[in-house]
């Protein structure tokens, strides 16, 4: 698992109580120098350029060479050398902390807007708080700029993001502007776009490739309730699909298959089916074992191997209605073999492990593999194939 915040760093020729700073790192040396005096430099070689504002160096004698040369030097362990060109980090040299907030390499780059939400789900794997954090929109509104154009996708997902209103809305407008090219994938409970002054708002964006990704748990209301801790979630969920695709926004459902809602999935498909076979995607959806998930498990926690067939029957039945459909975050040798076509790799990258069991696999690559926090309790039919 990939760290993405250090503290306790080292850091040289800082001011005394410098303001926190986000840069975007590069590793080009023939930079034009407006360029570097506003970026930083990742030094993986003895040849120090001149003109950037911070170089990061692996090597604590490199560290403090560059530091010598009066330049702003931040000394990290070698487990950051992944860093690379294009990556975007934000820097408290008071706290002494920092943080990345994007990955050039990666294609899994998500923000998270806020931890507040209206919602309380059983295995939220972000718990909520009700806090004041609107810092979060300035840090990412000042990111924004800094991401390539070339950049394929970026998600937002919170808490709730749709909680923020305008101040949301603010963001994928940026997003629109200034990476008009990459995909948008908003993770939100839906129940926010059941007002139809939000949903206009947001269809009059008008992004070319923007997707809002919605938790329906089950075809039956009480039940999505009762896992989202939330009454009435489950009607103003529906009405919040419903009024996306009245102004023809993409929208991809998903559904988290656990103890709660394995049972009724082949009936939850044919409710998708039946009542909103207009939605864009349906995803079906392994449990992350961490936030609510841990306090939850005797609640939660099923072997897939016991829900295999519920799991291959929903997944057909949505294929032959017509309906796009993938099996997310599962291992290829605890679902049926006829499924496999619908299984993505689709776990984060800097969260994706995989057992040691699974070097002798000949499908690993294919395998979509497992959550970090999924290593302490895998299915107990893993086995190579």
């Amino acid at each position: 698992m990939l760290s993405l915040s250090a503290h306790n760093l080292d850091l040289y020729n800082f001011k005394v109580n410098e303001d926190p700073f986000i840069i975007k790192l590069y590793e080009d040396k023939r930079l034009p120098l407006p360029i570097k005096k506003k970026s930083g430099y990742i030094a993986n070689s003895d040849e120090i350029p001149e003109g950037y504002s911070l170089y990061c160096a692996f090597d604590k004698r490199h560290s403090l060479e560059i530091a010598r040369r009066t330049k702003r030097v931040v000394h990290l362990d070698r487990e950051y050398e992944y860093l690379s060109a294009g990556d975007i980090i934000r820097l408290d040299p008071t706290k002494k902390t920092l943080r990345v907030l994007f990955r050039a390499s990666s294609l899994s780059n998500s923000f998270l807007v806020t931890e507040r939400c209206d919602n309380f789900c059983l295995m939220c794997s972000q718990p909520p708080r009700d806090i004041s954090d609107d810092w979060i929109v300035e840090e990412i509104t000042n990111t924004i700029p800094l991401i390539d154009k070339s950049t394929r996708a970026i998600g937002f997902t919170g808490g709730e993001p749709t909680l923020l209103g305008d101040r949301f809305l603010r963001i994928l407008e940026m997003c629109k502007q200034y990476l008009p090219d990459t995909a948008v994938h908003i993770l939100s409970n839906g129940r926010r776009f059941a007002d139809s002054n939000f949903t206009r708002a947001y269809a009059a964006i008008n992004h070319p490739d923007m997707i809002v990704g919605i938790p329906v748990y089950s075809d039956v209301a009480h039940i999505h309730d009762y896992i989202v801790q939330a009454n009435n979630a489950f009607d103003e969920t529906i009405r919040g699909i419903l009024n996306l695709k009245k102004y023809r926004q993409p929208v991809e459902i998903r559904v988290v298959v656990h103890r709660q809602t394995y049972a009724r999935l082949p009936r939850l498909a044919e409710f998708i089916l039946r009542n909103l076979a207009f939605v864009d995607h349906v995803a079906l959806m392994g449990l992350e074992l961490t936030g609510f998930t841990k306090a939850n498990m005797d609640t939660l926690w099923i072997d897939p191997m016991t829900y295999r067939e519920e799991l291959t029957e929903a997944t057909k039945y949505l294929d032959r209605a017509g309906g796009p459909v993938s099996i997310y975050n599962h291992q290829l040798c605890v679902i049926d073999k006829v499924v496999w076509p619908y299984a993505r790799k689709s776990i984060s990258d800097w969260k994706n492990e995989y057992l040691p069991v699974c070097s002798k696999c000949t499908k690993i690559e294919e395998c979509g593999g497992f959550f970090s926090s999924q290593l302490a309790k895998p299915s107990n039919y893993i086995s190579p194939l």
